[in-house]
């Protein structure tokens, strides 16, 4: 498998991880994130419909009608919708509840959750705040961890290339939902900010096995004039078929609740989806050939 000679292709791994990022980080740049209600404040409400199936569109003139500004509406099931609006108070809520069900029938309420907009900018702080810490926590331990393997590449490197490698894959879905952010309309709350820190967990799982196995070979083979190319190659191999089907389990699942799961998780499981399948490919053909690298421009 010329494939796993990951130190000799390392050039294409890399700049195949490079241009990805790079325009995952435009795309936010240049389209942005669509916050939703729970980062920016405002109003989720969801209906489900009991003798009725109106539309999109009645629900908007209906509310519209009845003086709600900057709503979205969006459908779940074949009767049951979400609509997103500003702040709004309870006495706004039942009245506008009572037109709904005036003007296009009988509903019940599946959830009604209403946030400022102080409260949403500080979680909107706070999840930023969590994940910088989990990047920064993560490396230190890594190169904790790692601090008994100093040569050819010292441990605290261990540390910042799987830094970078996290990098990579919270950047890749994070560009994605900017996509779906600017085409179709698709926020970003703290459903996403849960994601990206569940796709860092298990890449940093799959990171830790590669650069551990690594990290026996170099003890294995001190005194022995082996290259650090040549370790990383068999390391990688080594670990190669268990990394990629402990993720494939993973696939398969996310895959199936994409498909037979609510409607309401589809882009949190989506993005939990494009970040195991990069992380994998990360762990792997990313930050072994880094390690690599680092070590040849010592020299």
């Amino acid at each position: 498998m010329k494939f796993l000679n990951v130190v000799e292709n390392k050039k294409y791994y890399l700049l195949f991880a490079a241009a990805i990022v790079l325009g995952s980080w435009l795309c936010v740049l240049f389209l942005g994130l669509k916050p939703g209600i729970d980062l920016s404040g405002g109003t989720d409400w969801q209906i489900a419909f009991t003798t009725s199936t109106p539309s999109i569109a009645e629900i908007q003139s209906t509310l519209s009608a009845a003086g709600v500004k900057e709503l979205s509406v969006q459908i779940l099931g074949t009767r049951e919708f979400t609509i997103e609006t500003p702040e709004m108070s309870e006495a706004d809520h039942e009245q506008y509840a009572g037109v709904l069900k005036s003007k296009l029938g009988d509903f019940t309420e599946e959830n009604f959750s209403s946030i400022g907009p102080t409260i949403g900018s500080e979680l909107a702080r706070k999840s930023i705040t969590a994940i910088i810490l989990v990047l920064i926590g993560i490396s230190i331990y890594i190169a904790y961890a790692f601090r008994k393997v100093s040569e050819p590449v010292k441990s605290w490197k261990y540390g910042l290339v799987t830094l970078i490698t996290l990098v990579h894959d919270v950047s890749i879905p994070t560009g994605f939902l900017a996509l779906l952010g600017y085409f179709k309309g698709i926020e970003i709350d703290t459903n996403f900010i849960v994601a990206l820190l569940v796709i860092m967990g298990f890449s940093v799982h799959d990171t830790i096995v590669v650069f551990d196995r690594i990290r026996e070979n170099l003890l294995v083979a001190r005194g022995k004039k082996i290259s650090l190319g040549e370790i990383i190659d068999y390391s990688v191999r080594e670990t190669f078929a268990r990394s990629v089907n402990t993720s494939f389990t993973l696939v398969l699942v996310l895959v199936a609740l994409l498909v037979f799961g609510p409607q309401s998780l589809f882009y949190f499981i989506l993005t939990m989806l494009i970040g195991t399948i990069f992380g994998t490919y990360s762990s792997i053909f990313v930050a072994s050939p880094l390690l690599y690298l680092w070590q040849k421009k010592e020299k």
